[in-house]
């Protein structure tokens, strides 16, 4: 298995920065589409566990469209072959002092890059 091939590495990136700029925008369409539709695929958020595309789709749609405005301060993406990939990032929410970390796994699937795991935390 090759690391980090860089077509692999600059799909991926396009793709995560399409969901960055959805997150902050709140284009709830974006971000449904860049998870897996799978009852496999979860979430882990800052206060909430999702699994499913069916959870993580019900809420987002009613979550509140406040604060999401954010920085992020460091982003990394591993390759692993052509069809998996990681991003790990750190970040800072507007008018937060506590730093964030968000971890997705990427699958290449029929339809594009889709996140099939997620994860969102806080620093203490």
């Amino acid at each position: 298995m090759e690391i980090n091939l860089p077509q692999v590495l600059a799909e991926v990136q396009v793709q995560s920065e399409r969901y960055e700029q959805a997150l902050v925008s709140n284009d709830v369409a974006v971000l449904d589409e860049l998870f897996w539709n799978s009852p496999h695929t979860l979430r882990y958020g800052a206060g909430e566990n999702l699994y499913s595309y069916a959870a993580i789709c019900a809420f987002r749609a009613s979550r509140p469209a406040v604060g999401l405005a954010r920085t992020v301060l460091r982003s990394v993406i591993t390759s692993y072959g052509q069809d998996m990939a990681t991003v790990n990032l750190e970040f800072q929410r507007d008018g937060s002092a506590r730093p964030g970390r968000q971890s997705q796994t990427w699958l290449r699937t029929a339809d594009g890059w889709r996140v099939v795991s997620a994860h969102v935390s806080n620093l203490a």
